[in-house]
């Protein structure tokens, strides 16, 4: 057969250049354009998705809602905003999910997990499935991002001349515990209440590491369990890996960068001394596993091809 025609709409956002990027890079995908004069036009949009095999919609959510009523049912549509991640019809992509990997090859409609969101979803929602943290259960969680998370208007701010010291130091934001990464956390890990979630941006360009602490004594179960599960549950699986319990630190820190320019994910399970707290921390890159790596990797099963071609582990 011939190359499959893929089209990136939002092509020139941090995202979608990342993708485009690694789309140019294999030789089985023709690469449709659209002109400069057309690229705010929806209806223009709408027709170069609708030449494609596969779309790309790497947009603002009001963007995105917008061209899907003038896309043909049977276009294959990547969505990386926060748009479609809980909306009927939809699959999530984090393929490592159970049912996912299976659902994807027939899937039209598939919507990109968000960067916090897939740290916080890959190491609870097979607990939750599982039954060692209940639906009802209360959950906290801090996740830390370097700045490329902010898209073109904040490495600008980052990369250019420093005005403002306060981008010197973190900055814990979403303040108010209400962030648009909330409904999908709570929806896909099964939880009755979204967690307590904090993010903070600092000042380096790639890597997230998501930390969720655990009181064991109230859950009533154990570390030893909680990293069994979860090693179980990603066994076999080429992009997650669960570190053994207590284990997998650098003398006891864990740089937020350590997987910039990975699409890999790392799950650490580590326990307080007597056993009774476990801090979970997801360790990625936000512009990897956390964004262009997994759409690249739900693209991959979508079109039957090798699930991690075109990614870096």
């Amino acid at each position: 057969m011939g190359k499959y025609k893929i089209f990136v709409d939002g092509s020139s956002g941090t995202t979608g250049l990342r993708i485009a990027d690694r789309l140019a890079e294999r030789d089985e995908f023709e690469i449709l354009k659209i002109s400069e004069a057309d690229r705010k036009d929806v209806r223009a949009r709408a027709a170069v998705i609708n030449e494609s095999d596969l779309s790309f919609l790497c947009l603002p959510d009001d963007a995105a809602r917008e061209v899907m009523p003038l896309v043909r049912e049977d276009v294959r549509i990547l969505d990386t905003s926060t748009a479609h991640r809980t909306a009927p019809g939809w699959v999530y992509g984090l393929p490592e999910l159970h049912g996912t990997r299976a659902a994807l090859p027939a899937a039209t409609r598939v919507a990109v997990p968000g960067c916090h969101a897939t740290g916080f979803i890959a190491p609870v929602a097979p607990l939750v499935e599982r039954g060692l943290i209940p639906k009802a259960a209360h959950l906290s969680v801090t996740s830390l991002t370097g700045y490329s998370g902010g898209g073109k208007k904040m490495i600008a701010e980052y990369e250019g001349e420093r005005v403002n010291t306060a981008l010197n130091a973190p900055r814990p934001y979403g303040l108010a515990l209400h962030h648009k990464h909330l409904p999908e956390m709570t929806a896909v890990t099964g939880l009755d209440t979204a967690p307590n979630f904090v993010p903070i941006v600092a000042d380096y360009y790639a890597g997230m590491e998501t930390m969720i602490p655990l009181d064991l004594a109230a859950l009533g179960i154990t570390a030893q369990a909680v990293a069994d599960t979860l090693a179980d549950y990603y066994a076999g699986q080429a992009m997650i890996r669960v570190h053994p319990l207590g284990e997998g630190t650098d003398g006891g820190f864990l740089a937020a960068n350590k997987l910039a320019g990975k699409d890999t994910l790392e799950i650490f399970c580590l326990p307080n001394p007597d056993g009774t707290q476990l801090q979970l921390i997801s360790l990625f890159d936000n512009l990897g596993k956390g964004s262009s790596g997994t759409a690249v990797q739900c693209m991959n099963l979508m079109l039957g091809l090798e699930e991690t071609k075109g990614l870096a582990r």
